[in-house]
């Protein structure tokens, strides 16, 4: 029974997050879309802090930055770097997010944009192109639950089953409770996830170098596999192209879960104060890549590098170190993949289904919840009891969808002119060649697939619009209220002449 303490540890994580999640919305309608979908914008700074940053790092914190660092070496640290851009584009557009959806009772990214263009068409298609990389996301988390429920067992709990687990778990309270109890959960395991991985992380450079320094292990690698501190990396295969097109494609992801946990920001002060002090979490990731180059010289052949943390853990560690690994990593899956969970059904059901099935409030109310059951059964759970051969790359791939919004994004701020016939096709456009760039012809001239999506995008986005008629005089006057003269001071020219509804 010893053996199997790390076990126990980690499990009772699934106790504790059901605990608190379900609570969190007591005393509240979560049939109401205002409070299970953006929690009634009620979440101060410290909470956005680590709702949103508990979100981004996930379970390739443990896992995926260990196994690149074993793998390939430096090109890891692209997501210490891509997270960082992610903390300004937040503390740029979070506040003016907030200040929009307020005003207008926006929810969702795609409510913006089908508000902005006057387009339910536009707004539809932007929440499913979008949600293929969110779900992507959300597999990856699932899959990393699974891993550590597999590793601590020794094998007696499957790949499958660990994945019902953690999913289970997650439907319980996110089902009760919504975005409260993604912002209560997402602060304790915040706050496990920092202590844990740089417990974790100085354990093994005392076990390793015989002191708490990380200069030992890197003057290892330089001596030994130099390669490794370089581009393309240990494996050949990241060059600078596409190491930079990586992080390129990721800054220009504005995510709907972000979207959606800025929305529920008790001020647009919250928002800015939350974002400037992202980049604080985001230092969780350095011990964990030093523990993938630790593993490196452990573990020369080991069979999955992204088990290369959790093995040296269980190898070399006290049992409830151990534990406290398994329990921080669960926790860094399940808190990226709750939001990805929430996001997807609150926008299917708001920005797909209500326009289609002409839905009333109440309707999406109820169904928004609901929604959560078929897409963790029939997408998420399916896809990840396949187990896709890397984490991380997954998510590169994700990111390629993901940023094709970011042209409409940019008609909502700082283009009046755009319209809804350029963002639609280049919307379509972008998506049409992100696919056929990540799974037919993968990413030419070593350019990340999401890059060239979005060049065609935006290419289609601004040539469409400059040939199609803007959105009507209201809704310029609404989102740019300063520059709706200028727009139509021109007004007798047929190009600029609106339809009016």
């Amino acid at each position: 029974m010893y053996e199997y303490i790390p076990l126990f540890i980690t499990i009772s994580y699934i106790f504790i997050a059901i605990l608190l999640g379900f609570f969190a919305g007591k005393g509240k309608n979560m049939d109401s879309v205002e409070e299970w979908g953006v929690g009634s914008r009620s979440m101060g700074p410290i909470m956005m802090y680590l709702l949103i940053g508990a979100g981004g790092v996930s379970a390739y914190t443990f896992m995926g930055s260990p196994g690149w660092a074993y793998s390939k070496g430096v090109p890891a640290l692209y997501v210490v770097v891509y997270l960082t851009y992610m903390a300004i584009l937040a503390w740029y557009f979070g506040p003016k997010v907030w200040e929009l959806g307020k005003k207008y009772n926006h929810v969702t990214q795609s409510t913006a944009i089908t508000d902005r263009y006057e387009s339910k068409a536009l707004g539809g298609l932007a929440s499913i192109v979008t949600s293929i990389g969110i779900l992507a996301y959300a597999v990856i988390q699932t899959t990393g639950a699974a891993y550590i429920l597999n590793v601590m067992s020794y094998g007696l709990i499957p790949t499958w089953v660990g994945v019902f687990l953690s999913l289970g778990a997650i439907s319980i309270y996110l089902y009760r409770s919504g975005l409260k109890a993604i912002g209560l959960t997402n602060a304790f395991q915040g706050g496990l996830m920092i202590f844990v991985s740089f417990f974790i992380g100085l354990w093994a450079t005392k076990h390793f170098t015989g002191g708490f320094s990380f200069t030992p292990i890197f003057e290892r690698v330089r001596a030994d596999i130099p390669e490794f501190f370089t581009l393309p990396g240990g494996l050949g295969d990241m060059n600078i192209t596409f190491w930079t097109t990586s992080i390129l494609i990721s800054f220009f992801s504005i995510w709907q879960t972000h979207w959606i946990q800025w929305m529920g920001a008790k001020s647009k002060q919250s928002i800015r104060r939350s974002a400037t002090l992202l980049p604080t979490f985001y230092l969780v990731l350095i011990p964990m890549i030093v523990v993938g180059f630790i593993g490196i010289f452990m573990y020369p052949n080991i069979g999955n590098p992204d088990h290369v943390a959790i093995q040296l853990a269980v190898d070399t560690m006290p049992v409830v170190v151990a534990g406290l690994l398994g329990a921080g990593t669960l926790a860094a899956a399940m808190s990226s993949s709750e939001p990805c969970i929430h996001a997807t059904a609150l926008s299917y059901s708001k920005d797909v289904l209500q326009p289609l099935l002409k839905w009333d409030d109440v309707t999406v109310g109820k169904w928004t919840r609901r929604l959560i059951f078929p897409i963790m059964l029939l997408i998420i759970a399916p896809i990840s009891i396949l187990q896709p051969s890397s984490l991380v790359y997954i998510l590169l791939i994700g990111y390629g969808f993901i940023a094709q919004a970011f042209p409409s994004i940019i008609g909502i701020f700082l283009w009046p002119r755009a319209t809804k016939h350029g963002a639609f096709w280049g919307l379509f456009g972008g998506f049409i060649v992100t696919v056929i760039f990540s799974f037919i012809i993968a990413h030419p001239l070593n350019i990340h697939a999401g890059i060239w999506g979005l060049g065609a995008n935006a290419i289609i986005f601004i040539l469409v619009s400059l040939i199609t008629q803007p959105a009507s005089k209201e809704t310029i006057e609404r989102f740019f209220p300063e520059m709706v003269d200028d727009l139509y001071e021109d007004e007798a020219n047929p190009s600029f002449q609106v339809e009016t509804k």
